[in-house]
């Protein structure tokens, strides 16, 4: 199966996946600045299928066969070798996904602003919030940019409107809203309970604004995950890695920590 791929170093693996209709770049763009110092570490961006660099596949009609898709690439990429698994939203629904599924070789769990309810109006969120905004930039946006950043952004100014830009908005119009309207309509949420323990260091980030997937859900997880630090960002939606870099870093940083200290 094709499904693109960016691998960065070498050592043990860690996987990242992005979230609905965008691609690997969310990820490495918050990633990639914390490894900067670190070595020992293979880091795997994948894009998933239907959005960036990977086509559709006729095989996928659900979340359950995206799910098998990513899990059949690692047995290919990283066959039977431990790894940590990192998703942002729906990446991190796939990756609870992958941690029930592969008990045995999970070593560690980062979920960023995580899906974990998939009927939007089952979820309990916030009402979208404002704290920060730059009227002038607004102002300087298109019609179709201003009102794609500011049903978003919790803090509007030009550093997040440009991580915005680069990060979200342009990789999402790459994506192919057919096949991802299909798996929507034909099964976003798993048929199956992905409900599991995981006895590893594991990071939970939310953002106290979030009116896409809210904290509330979220903080359900926490029994699940006996080894897990949750954190609740304020000035922070959706993309907190964006509007809260320097506590967002902080907190992986300290998660990296406790897996390097760990013995495998």
């Amino acid at each position: 199966m094709s499904i693109y791929h960016k691998v960065i170093g070498e050592g043990y693996p860690i996987v990242m996946l992005h979230g609905w209709t965008l691609d690997h770049q969310v990820m490495l763009h918050a990633m990639e600045p914390l490894f900067l110092k670190r070595s020992g570490w293979k880091r795997i961006y994948i894009d998933l299928p239907g959005m960036g660099q990977s086509e559709p596949q006729s095989s996928i009609h659900n979340s359950d066969d995206m799910l098998e898709a990513i899990l059949h690439l690692l047995d290919q990429l990283i066959p039977d070798e431990p790894f940590i698994i990192c998703g942002n939203s729906y990446g991190g629904y796939i990756a609870r996904g992958i941690a029930s599924l592969r008990q045995n070789t999970v070593r560690g769990l980062l979920l960023i602003a995580p899906m974990t309810i998939p009927e939007f109006d089952d979820r309990v969120v916030p009402p979208q919030t404002i704290i920060k905004r730059d009227s002038n930039l607004i102002s300087l946006l298109s019609t179709e940019d201003a009102e794609e950043f500011c049903s978003m952004g919790v803090v509007q100014g030009k550093t997040e409107w440009e991580r915005f830009r680069n990060e979200i908005l342009l990789p999402s119009k790459q994506t192919n809203e057919e096949f991802l309207n299909y798996i929507r309509q034909n099964g976003y949420g798993f048929t199956f309970d992905i409900s599991s323990k995981l006895e590893y260091p594991t990071l939970i980030i939310t953002g106290h604004q979030d009116h896409v997937v809210g904290y509330h859900d979220a903080w359900r997880l926490i029994e699940d995950y006996p080894r897990a630090t949750f954190s609740v960002l304020d000035m922070a939606g959706h993309n907190l890695q964006i509007e809260q870099t320097d506590v967002f870093n902080a907190l992986v940083h300290n998660w990296l920590n406790r897996l390097e200290s760990e013995t495998y």
